[in-house]
C-alpha cells in the first residue's frame, strides 16, 4: 500500500518510531488527541479515524468491512458507502476524510462479518433494499474507544462518539457533560401525566431553574418536545443552569414532554391539534396547581427539533394567544409529503430551493396578526431540510414576526441541535 497516499495518516507513521500496530504503537495513539486532525487551509480540515481491531490481523479476525457512519458526511444510500481500510498485516483500520473548520457531527463505527455485507451490486440502486440492510446493521455500531469525549445515544440506541472542529461554534454549557459530570440535579421532578384526550400516559419532567426569592412575577415557561432524550440521554438541566448562572437566560420552567416512542411521536407532533388541546387543557392546569408560571404568550416557548421543530411551529401559528415564542430546529417541515425528502440526490448538499409542506402553505394563506417571536434554525448538510427552513423563514417574513434565522455547520443531529437550543432560548427569553 502506498503510505504517500494517505495524507494525514502517511504523516502519522512518519512521525512513529515503533512499528504500526503494535503495542507501542497504539500507546502513542491513545496518548494522542484522537480522531486526529490537521489544517488543510483556514477553513478546512482534515481527520483521521483509527479503530483497533479486536481480534486481531486479517489472519485472524472475521472482520471483514469496518463501515463509517459519519453525521452529513457520509452517504449510506451511497452505492459505495464509505468504509475504513485496513493496514496490511496489522490490526490498524484507518479512514480519512474533510471537513469544514466550524463543523460539528457524531459519528460510529460499524465493524462486520462476511455474512453482514451486502449479496447484491450496491450499484443497481435499489434503494428499499439497501436501506433495510444499513438499518440490520446498525446492532452492530459501536462507538470511538479511542474518543474520550462523552458518547451520545442514537435514533437507533447505540452510543454514537461526538466530534468537532476548532472553529465549531463554542458550547460552554455543555463542556461538563462532555467530560462525564453527572447532569442529573436532585430538584428534577419526574411527574406522570395521564391524559384522557389521547388516551396514554407519560413522564413529564418538571425542572426550575434560578433561586424562588430572586423572582417576584410568574416564571416564563419552555415547553420541550422530546422531553425523554433531553432528560436522560443528553441531560439538559446542567446546561439551563450554567446559562441561567451567566444571565444568558432567566429563570424559568421548563416542563420536558416524553414522545413515549417512534410510533406515537409520529402521531402526535406532525401538526395534531388533539396534542396540543390536551397540553392546555390537562398538562398546563395540572403543572399549575404545583409551580406557578406566566400565561403572557411572549413568555411561553415551545421547542422541538425535527417532527418537533415541526410540532413547535404548528403550535405558535395555531395557537398565538398561548405561545408567542417558538424554536424550531431542523423542522420537518415537508410534512405530510414525504417524497420532498427524496427528491434530492445529494441528501447532504443537495438543495430544493422554494420547497414547502403543509404548514408552510397554511403560514402563507392564513397569515396571523399577532406577532410571534420565531428562532429557526437548520444545517447546511441536511440536504433539502434546509430549503424547506429557508421557505418557512421567507414566507414568515412577510407578516409581523420577529424571526431570526441561522444556518450551521452540520447535519440532522443532537450535538448541533443542543447549542442553538440554548442561544435560541437565549434570544427568544430576552427582555
Amino acid at each position: 500500500m502506498d503510505v504517500s497516499e494517505h495524507g494525514l495518516f502517511a504523516q502519522w507513521l512518519d512521525r512513529s518510531a515503533v512499528a504500526v500496530g503494535s503495542e507501542a504503537w497504539w500507546q502513542q495513539v491513545k496518548s494522542s488527541e484522537v480522531p486526529l486532525i490537521r489544517a488543510m487551509a483556514a477553513d478546512r480540515y482534515e481527520v483521521l479515524f483509527l479503530w483497533q481491531d479486536p481480534q486481531g490481523t486479517a489472519e485472524r479476525s472475521s472482520i471483514a468491512a469496518v463501515y463509517m457512519d459519519v453525521n452529513s458526511v457520509t452517504d449510506h444510500h451511497s452505492p459505495t458507502p464509505a468504509r475504513m481500510q485496513r493496514w496490511p498485516g496489522t490490526d490498524v483500520w484507518f479512514w480519512m476524510m474533510q471537513v469544514p473548520a466550524n463543523w460539528r457531527g457524531a459519528y460510529q463505527f460499524i465493524p462486520c462479518q462476511a455474512r453482514q455485507l451486502p449479496d447484491w451490486d450496491l450499484a443497481q440502486r435499489d434503494a428499499d433494499r439497501q436501506r433495510q440492510w444499513w438499518i440490520s446493521l446498525q446492532p452492530l455500531a459501536v462507538r470511538d474507544p479511542l474518543n474520550p469525549v462523552r458518547a451520545q445515544m442514537s435514533q437507533w440506541g447505540i452510543r454514537q462518539s461526538a466530534l468537532q472542529m476548532p472553529q465549531a461554534p463554542a458550547q460552554p454549557a455543555w463542556v461538563a457533560f462532555d467530560l462525564g459530570a453527572d447532569t442529573l440535579p436532585p430538584e428534577v421532578v419526574e411527574m406522570s401525566w395521564h391524559s384522557e384526550l389521547l388516551g396514554n400516559r407519560r413522564s413529564v419532567w418538571r425542572y426550575q431553574t434560578g433561586s424562588t426569592c430572586e423572582r417576584r412575577e410568574p416564571l416564563p415557561l419552555v415547553l420541550l418536545l422530546d422531553g425523554r432524550f433531553w432528560a436522560q440521554n443528553m441531560p439538559v438541566f446542567d446546561a439551563l443552569d450554567y446559562e441561567t448562572r451567566r444571565g444568558r437566560l432567566p429563570p424559568a420552567l421548563y416542563l420536558l414532554i416524553d414522545e413515549i416512542d417512534n410510533v406515537t411521536r409520529a402521531s402526535e407532533l406532525p401538526c395534531n391539534p388533539l396534542f396540543w388541546q390536551a397540553v392546555q387543557q390537562e398538562l398546563l392546569p395540572e403543572v399549575a396547581r404545583a409551580v406557578p408560571f406566566t400565561d403572557e404568550p411572549a413568555h411561553t416557548v415551545v421547542a422541538g427539533q425535527s417532527y418537533g421543530g415541526l410540532a413547535a411551529l404548528y403550535a405558535g401559528l395555531h395557537w398565538p394567544e398561548r405561545f408567542g415564542a417558538v424554536l424550531s430546529q431542523s423542522g420537518s417541515f415537508w410534512w405530510p409529503d414525504r417524497s420532498l425528502v427524496h427528491q434530492v440526490s445529494d441528501p447532504i448538499q443537495g438543495r430544493l430551493p422554494g420547497a414547502g409542506g403543509w404548514l408552510t402553505e397554511q403560514a402563507r394563506l392564513h397569515p396571523l396578526s399577532l406577532p410571534l417571536k420565531i428562532w429557526l434554525e437548520a444545517g447546511t448538510r441536511e440536504g433539502e431540510m434546509i430549503s424547506l427552513s429557508e421557505t418557512m423563514c421567507e414566507v414568515l417574513q412577510r407578516g409581523v414576526h420577529d424571526i431570526s434565522f441561522r444556518a450551521f455547520e452540520g447535519g440532522h443531529d443532537r450535538l448541533c441541535w443542543r447549542g442553538g437550543l440554548l442561544d435560541g432560548l437565549s434570544w427568544l427569553l430576552a427582555p
